[in-house]
């Protein structure tokens, strides 16, 4: 998110991003960088709506955020805030299961990150938690989001638009949003690079990942093939 970002878009959709399935999607956005210019206001206002978040029921009308699937995976995401912690992260929203709710629930996490060493930074949780962390110039940012082992998914806020094309070009994500997120189509392809996996879903180069071409050449006229070494 760079300084001149439409905050309330950007905040609306790293929320969508993170929290929306509870985390549980392959193309979460579990890392946030945000432009230090912004940072304050960005997470104040991110961190309101977070806690306004309605978790119960996922078929309960008024529910807006559900549990996760698995024990083992609660276990690890426990395990792996609290390790955050540990390492210097900051909780700034949630970090535990809601008060009074037991089974597989967890609160919409938020966690600010002074290095990019932590190791939640490059894990995978599949779950709803997000870190954090500022950034001053578009070439840390740019280093910073390639220091990863995966490249699903990515997304760039910023009106600049020549530096919204250099940000997209640049980034190693398989998947590139600018000013938006998660949209998808059967007509777009679909998938990463780097520990992300090869190859496409939708899209035409879905289909030629599932198909061999074969090349065939038709002479149709009734002329016969004139002799190659007699020049005409």
């Amino acid at each position: 998110m760079f300084d001149d970002a439409n905050i309330e878009s950007a905040v609306n959709a790293s929320i969508a991003g993170i929290f929306g399935a509870t985390g549980q999607s392959c193309v979460a956005g579990s890392r946030l960088y945000l432009h230090e210019d912004i940072a304050d206001e960005f997470l104040e206002k991110m961190t309101a709506l977070t806690r306004q978040i309605v978790i119960g029921d996922p078929l309960a009308e008024e529910t807006q955020m559900g549990p996760l699937c698995t024990q083992g995976q609660l276990e690890n995401i426990q395990r792996e805030v609290a390790h955050a912690q540990e390492q210097g992260g900051t909780i700034l929203a949630g970090g535990k299961q809601p008060d009074g709710m037991g089974g597989l629930f967890y609160e919409p996490t938020i966690i600010e990150c002074p290095r990019q060493d932590l190791r939640i930074v490059d894990t995978e949780l599949f779950g709803p938690v997000l870190s954090v962390q500022r950034f001053k110039t578009e070439q840390e940012v740019l280093e910073l989001a390639n220091d990863s082992e995966h490249g699903l998914a990515a997304g760039i806020f910023t009106k600049d638009s020549a530096r919204s094309m250099r940000m997209a070009g640049a980034v190693q994500a398989g998947i590139v949003w600018v000013n938006t997120y998660r949209v998808v189509s059967p007509i777009a392809e679909f998938g990463g690079v780097k520990g992300s996996g090869f190859g496409r879903e939708s899209g035409f180069q879905a289909i030629y990942d599932y198909t061999r071409p074969k090349t065939i050449w038709v002479n149709t006229s009734d002329e016969p093939i004139s002799n190659p070494f007699v020049m005409r």
